[in-house]
């Protein structure tokens, strides 16, 4: 898990000071984005009030490259995020993890009006490593492309203005992907899972490792110096019409000189094909039964290092 932490942010390192050059011809280009890398911990010694020794240690990057040209326009971002923690006895744990790429082509409807734009969307998400239910790490519950989520769309989009903008793709693919085969065997992330026959004795068909919805997706999103919110909304048209998948995602970072920050990152997901159990005695594993769909929420504060690189705002 160390190892794999290094050589991520070693990589990131390395994409941040190249994307410093930028190529001679930015006529139509903006290219920018920011990294940053925070540490806490909290050591006790005979604390008459309690609590465990923890450290964490959370990056990120976000990067972005645009192209506005007459009447198209053309977006294209990634975004990378791991974190590890450690809590008392237990091993290291990531506590973040994400690979988020996405592009979104846009053609004004009209020349005049540049608020109105037909558009096409490709969002594509996973993660680096290993997940486990509990700190003990016992049961593996995801992997790199598993899940993976792929979403290929198109629709129309309305931009009143740089910072504000929203999109409806009411002809959208969503994928997703559990290739890892135990994972897809268990059924998880909503694939099919694995199949026996009447005394288990033979596997009739393996666990799905993609599973194709087709439905309506939205997105909102806002943009300023300091602050960035994205909202993501989908349903589908067939077995799942009626429940919408919400993907929300805000990042606040305040500059309190001009390489330090301070940094607050909320998420919200709820999928109703993740199902998630819950540890109500305290014993470190997962209670039987208790696996059902829950929003999840994920909040990130801390004081770190962050870079910002490239032409972050238009002229």
């Amino acid at each position: 898990m160390k190892i794999k932490f290094a050589a991520v942010f070693t990589c990131i390192s390395f994409f941040t000071l190249a994307q410093t050059q930028t190529p001679s011809d930015t006529t139509y280009w903006r290219i920018g984005g920011s990294s940053s890398l925070t540490f806490s911990q909290v050591s006790l010694t005979n604390w008459a009030a309690g609590g465990q020794n923890s450290v964490a240690i959370n990056g990120n990057i976000s990067a972005f490259a645009n192209r506005v040209k007459d009447r198209g326009k053309w977006e294209n971002s990634i975004d990378l995020a791991y974190g590890l923690i450690k809590q008392g006895e237990f091993d290291f744990s990531k506590s973040d993890d994400l690979i988020n790429l996405a592009t979104k082509y846009s053609y004004k409807v009209n020349k005049d009006n540049g608020k109105w734009f037909y558009t096409a969307i490709l969002d594509f998400r996973t993660q680096f490593a290993n997940g486990y239910e509990t700190p003990l790490q016992i049961n593996r519950i995801s992997d790199f492309m598993a899940p993976g989520y792929l979403t290929i769309g198109t629709g129309i989009a309305f931009d009143p203005n740089e910072r504000l903008s929203f999109s409806m793709q009411p002809i959208t693919g969503k994928f997703t992907f559990v290739l890892d085969q135990d994972l897809a065997d268990e059924g998880r992330y909503g694939v099919d899972p694995i199949v026996y026959n009447a005394d288990s004795s033979r596997v009739i068909s393996k666990g799905q490792n993609i599973r194709s919805e087709f439905g309506t997706f939205f997105r909102a999103k806002y943009k300023n110096d300091f602050f960035e919110s994205k909202l993501e909304l989908f349903t589908g048209y067939t077995e799942s019409q009626g429940e919408i998948d919400v993907n929300w995602q805000n990042a606040l970072v305040l500059n309190v000189t001009k390489a330090l920050t301070m940094n607050a990152f909320t998420h919200l997901i709820y999928d109703k094909d993740i199902l998630i159990g819950v540890d109500d005695d305290g014993d470190g594993e997962i209670d039987e039964g208790s696996e059902k769909p829950r929003v999840q929420f994920k909040n990130v504060i801390g004081i770190g290092l962050t870079y910002k690189f490239g032409k972050q705002r238009a002229q």
